[in-house]
């Protein structure tokens, strides 16, 4: 009984968890500049900000909890049959912050000033996606993995930044971010591969 009760108790907050986090989307839909109280979010709720605080934390633990979801909807885009490709790790990546850009545009601006590391990030999918491709032998074995998805990721970064200052618009943003992996891709093409990873890039050439 007392299993099945605290079971409850679990979903209970989960479900108060999900509200208090979809409440806060909703705020920066409203007024992406706007200052994300609490109290704000608690009201959007209809929870008390004494719930908010139990169950996220403090105000800038919020983004912190953003990310978490963010993350968790890209896992789950990710664990879809085929979508473990370096491409499809890009795309479903970029899909999910272009998806959303008010929420998205703000939690990066937020990352970024708060200093926030985040425990898990696409760089982690993008690497197993890498290695992945490189025990299939299509990438060789030489390369260091780790080194060659940091390359992938800091342009990427680059370009998130871009679009988050709208500098760039969605597709340019996916074109720069495709364009990265391509490049590093083509560089550590094992030979039978070769050709295949540069077409992309010769097929960007004509045009």
């Amino acid at each position: 009984m007392r299993t099945v009760e605290g079971g409850l108790r679990e979903q209970h907050k989960a479900r108060r968890r999900s509200r208090i986090l979809e409440a806060t989307r909703e705020l920066l839909r409203d007024n992406p500049e706007s200052v994300i109280s609490t109290e704000r979010i608690a009201e959007r709720a209809e929870v008390s900000p004494a719930t908010v605080y139990n169950l996220i934390g403090p105000r800038e633990k919020i983004w912190e909890a953003l990310a978490a979801g963010f993350m968790d909807e890209l896992e789950h885009r990710l664990a879809a049959p085929g979508a473990g490709d370096p491409h499809e790790v890009i795309r479903s990546t970029v899909h999910l912050f272009v998806s959303d850009p008010a929420v998205s545009r703000r939690m990066v601006r937020e990352w970024e000033a708060s200093g926030l590391v985040l425990d898990r990030s696409p760089l982690t999918q993008l690497r197993r996606a890498l290695a992945e491709a490189q025990a299939q032998g299509i990438l060789r074995a030489d390369i260091a993995i780790g080194g060659l998805a940091a390359v992938v990721g800091t342009a990427c970064v680059g370009a998130l930044h871009q679009w988050v200052a709208a500098l760039i618009d969605d597709d340019r943003f996916l074109a720069r971010a495709l364009l990265a992996l391509d490049v590093a891709v083509a560089a550590a093409a094992a030979d039978p591969h070769r050709d295949e990873l540069l077409a992309p890039l010769r097929t960007r050439g004509r045009g």
